[in-house]
Order: structure tokens, then sequence, then C-alpha cells
């Protein structure tokens, strides 16, 4: 049941393109215009999962021949009503060095530049970035003008993470909006990639037995989750959960069409 429960990174086909583009910004060459990336999608169809798997698959090292921790790609979450002083809060916070409430903007922006090239961040991820535009409208230009002279300054990649709205927030700067390349990363369809999703979940769920769905099953899946990856997740995970408890230890046709959600929020991945 534990094994059930528990938090399995699934590689399907869109994650594994999503990860493609981003790795490709660790090799690119450093430059004064660095390429980026925004990365676009409903609530709970997996963003954050994909940030972290980047994050982890580029994990800080030691460096033998300097003799420091190099820190190649540097996560953060955009502050809920963000200005300068509040993202270089979190951005100091995201590199262990917190600063004195005292510390003003300048100080603040120097031990940030100085901290991430001593680390050699190479790409700065930002989650959450639609949270820009809950700032006044000065401070969403502050924000984006900032995002772009840390780009420009330590010749370092972006990649930012957020709902629809987040192609508002960084359209706000138009210099910076044109160094993003968009990934949308839409709602399940009926379709082989939902198929392909649906089966590599099952492969991955610890139940003694395989599980064979119906197409009809598979129709019944979509309509509940509306074609959102946490929902997909979650409902397979109540659905295997049952048959590990029950002893049947598969995922029969007749559990799908009798299987409802306990609310409408029941997400479980973001």
């Amino acid at each position: 049941m534990r094994a059930i429960r528990s938090r399995r990174w699934v590689l399907y086909p869109r994650a594994k393109q999503a990860l493609d583009h981003l790795n490709r910004l660790i090799d690119h060459p450093r430059g004064t215009r660095m390429p980026s990336i925004a990365v676009y999608g409903d609530s709970g169809m997996g963003k954050t999962t994909i940030m972290e798997r980047f994050r982890d698959d580029n994990p800080s090292g030691f460096d033998p021949i300097t003799g420091k921790e190099r820190t190649p790609v540097m996560a953060m979450e955009m502050a809920g009503k963000p200005g300068e002083r509040r993202f270089y809060a979190e951005l100091l916070a995201s590199l262990g060095a917190p600063q004195s409430p005292r510390a003003d903007i300048v100080q603040m922006e120097q031990a940030a530049l100085r901290l991430l090239k001593v680390v050699g961040v190479q790409v700065l991820v930002i989650d959450e970035v639609h949270n820009i535009l809950a700032g006044s409208h000065r401070d969403q230009r502050i924000v984006l003008n900032t995002l772009r002279f840390l780009s420009n300054r330590l010749q370092i990649s972006l990649v930012c993470f957020g709902v629809t709205d987040a192609r508002e927030a960084i359209s706000g700067d138009v210099q910076l909006a044109r160094r993003f390349e968009e990934f949308s990363i839409n709602r399940w369809g009926a379709n082989e990639q939902f198929e392909t999703l649906v089966s590599s979940i099952l492969r991955n769920t610890p139940l003694r037995k395989p599980t064979v769905l119906t197409p009809k099953s598979l129709r019944r899946i979509l309509q509940v989750t509306e074609g959102i990856t946490a929902n997909i997740f979650h409902m397979i995970n109540c659905l295997a959960a049952d048959a590990a408890q029950s002893g049947h230890e598969r995922i029969t046709d007749e559990a799908i069409e009798n299987w409802r959600p306990l609310s409408d929020g029941g997400a479980a991945y973001a």
C-alpha cells in the first residue's frame, strides 16, 4: 500500500520532450542573449514534477578542479505578490543565503550575482511565474527587468513554469519575451498518447497481476479526470489501492466504471 501511494515518476512522451528541450540549455554555449523556455499548462498537468525531474537530473556536485560546489540548475518559486525585494529574497533563500531584513536592494542584488556566479548556475528555473501578475504594473516591469538583467549579466538561461496566464506575465517585457521558446502541456485527449500514459502508469503500479483495460474503460478514465495528469494518477492510485485491499491485485473494468472521486479536487500530483 505504501508503494502504491508513493510518488512515482512515469516518463511519458510529452514529459520526455519537455526534458529534452530543457537539457539542451545546459550544453548551450554561453552568450549575451541566452535562449530560454516557458512551459505552460493547466494546473495539475505535471509542470512542477517535470521541473523537479530536470533539477534532479542536473544535481549539485563537487568540482575537484576549483574545489567548489557546482549547481548547474537553480530552482525557485515566484512569490505570491512579487516585487524586487521579494524576488531577491526568494532567490537568496534558494541559494541557502537568506539576507538580513536590513539589507537594501543593492546589497541583495550583489549577493545574488556573486553567489549565482560562484556556484556556476547555468539555468535559473522559476516556478509559478504567473504570480508576477499579482503585483502592480510597476512591480511586474521591475521583476521582468530583473530576470532579463540576471540572464544578461550571468549569461544564464531562464526556464519559467506557469499556467496559461504566464504568457501575459512574460509578454510585459518584449525583449525578454522574444528569448522564450514556448512549450505547452495540453490536457489529454482520446488518442494513442493517452493510452501510452495509462499503460506506463499501470506498468509502474505494484500490483501482483497485470491490468488490461478496454477502450470503454480508457474513455471512462478520460471523462472522470477531465484529461488532467494529476487526476489520472490519483484515480489509478485509488483503484490500485482498492485492488490490493480486496485481494484482486489488478484493476478491473467494473472497478473503473463504479469509481467516483471523493471530491472534485482530488488531484494528487502538481
